[in-house]
């Protein structure tokens, strides 16, 4: 077998409005501990382990940057960060990476991940993505079709023809690796996916892709010019930003938005030349998390098929998935049902009904409530704060600065700070003077004055925030200097 090292390409955008509350706009469920005590976009990652791979590429919303910077580099994976000023699906994005590996004199095998995947079986996985590796040298364009256990109404389908399709010599683990497609499906009614599943000639279409970069690049040359325009004049004028790639904003907004699927690889099959167009069988308890019930069926039940996470008390309950984030949460008599509580927000579902979640979150846009964009602990590159009391006139936050980090030199004109140190040290500028702060010490900053926050320990900083004013809006900002690149 031949041994090429892959390149990992994690897509990480989407809303995940299906979880909400648990996902919000700026912290999606890719982000989000779901499964294990790593994040979804972590266990992308930390799947690969085993792997003959070079460094990832990830492609990522810009409001994001900071939130796949951190968990990438907390289980020491940090490689490119591709930024994203506007969504606009797979097939740009793929050619964003693919383009950049190529500009870099890198023509490898790209492996394109979704980060919002649970795979149980990963011996199995890493094994599929190994007899995969001769058919991308080949310069087939590969995508993992998972075996359907059930007929699923919420999957596109990828019809395989009877072709198998093989690369390498007879001693290869990749023979008879894949089969040719036939054609990609959407997604179907009950009845056409149970036809699907009787057959034995359909997959779940998973999203997972591997081909040589120079590959794709040939055929979205070929089906879609337009899109690889645009994609290489926004990285032309791309800029390094930290350890961002930052793509430019007018060049990217003009690409169309439009799907890999439909993009080339449904083209492709239509071609004379189908035969380049593979599915690789994957069955390894593959889920895309796509609702609360898909959450439930993964998890740990109690002996009344219950999962319950956090402080939950249940009597006479069965089959419902209740977390809990910060309140006790006790049921009677609940059947069948999710409970979601979170710092800011409760939802209450009929397990049958998740699907509509996201129609709660469109009401609440709507009703230009902040709810479906934020948590009311909101992450920031140099930390987090939570928002723990608001009224007309003053706001109350808790604030915790990781070691060495600094907020930005700013101002406000509407309102005045008092900071109150809760634990560790901070090196506080307050207009013309610099100190520090220790436990139980405080400052006051008024309404005008330039001042910043920084934490020069090596244990997080943690204080309360008490601000008044006319204007309590975290667009009353003026930065000065930022380490960060907001300014």
């Amino acid at each position: 077998m031949l041994n090429s090292k892959i390149v990992p390409v994690i897509m990480a955008g989407g809303s995940g409005s299906r979880l909400w509350p648990l996902s919000r706009k700026l912290m999606p469920k890719q982000f989000l501990k779901v499964a294990s005590e790593h994040t979804m976009i972590q266990e992308t990652m930390l799947r690969l382990n085993g792997l003959d791979i070079q460094a990832p590429m990830c492609i990522c919303n810009e409001e994001h940057r900071f939130i796949v910077a951190e968990q990438m580099r907390e289980i020491d994976a940090l490689g490119q960060i591709i930024l994203e000023p506007v969504g606009r699906n797979t097939a740009p994005a793929i050619a964003l990476a693919a383009l950049s590996l190529l500009e870099q004199g890198n023509d490898g095998i790209m492996l394109v991940l979704a980060a919002d995947h649970i795979i149980e079986n990963e011996a199995e996985f890493q094994n599929v993505i190994k007899k995969s590796i001769p058919l991308a040298e080949a310069g087939k364009l590969v995508t993992f079709g998972i075996v359907p256990t059930h007929a699923e109404t919420g999957y596109g389908y990828i019809r395989a023809a009877n072709n198998l399709v093989s690369e390498g010599n007879s001693d290869s683990a990749s023979l008879h690796a894949g089969f040719r497609v036939d054609s990609f499906v959407e997604k179907p009614d009950i009845a056409t996916a149970q036809e699907y599943l009787s057959s034995g000639q359909y997959y779940w279409n998973s999203g997972m892709f591997m081909f040589k970069a120079s590959r794709y690049i040939e055929e979205l040359k070929t089906y879609r010019p337009d899109i690889l325009a645009a994609c290489k004049q926004s990285l032309t004028d791309a800029s390094a930003d930290m350890d961002f790639v930052r793509v430019d904003k007018e060049a990217f907004s003009a690409c169309p938005d439009d799907s890999i699927d439909y993009a080339v690889m449904e083209p492709l099959c239509e071609a004379e030349n189908a035969d380049l167009v593979v599915v690789v069988p994957l069955d390894a308890n593959w889920n895309d998390i796509g609702s609360f019930s898909a959450i439930w069926d993964i998890s740990k039940k109690d002996k009344n098929g219950n999962v319950n996470q956090g402080d939950v008390i249940s009597h006479n309950s069965t089959n419902n998935l209740i977390v809990s984030e910060q309140k006790l949460i006790a049921t009677v008599g609940l059947e069948n049902c999710i409970v979601i509580e979170t710092k800011d927000a409760v939802l209450v579902a009929n397990k049958n009904c998740v699907q509509d979640v996201k129609k709660i979150v469109e009401k609440i846009k709507a009703l230009g409530r902040t709810e479906a964009d934020i948590h009311r602990q909101v992450y920031r590159p140099w930390g987090h704060y939570d928002s723990i009391d608001f009224g007309k006139r003053d706001q109350v936050k808790r604030i915790t600065v990781k070691p060495g980090e600094k907020l930005s030199i700013q101002m406000h004109h509407h309102r005045a700070e008092h900071w109150i140190v809760v634990a560790g040290t901070a090196k506080v500028t307050n207009g013309e003077k610099t100190f520090l702060l220790t436990e139980n010490q405080s400052t006051y900053i008024p309404a005008g004055v330039i001042h910043a926050l920084e934490n020069p320990g090596v244990l997080p900083l943690e204080l309360i925030e008490v601000q008044s004013g006319s204007y309590l809006g975290e667009d009353d900002i003026v930065r000065f200097e930022d380490r960060y690149g907001r300014v």
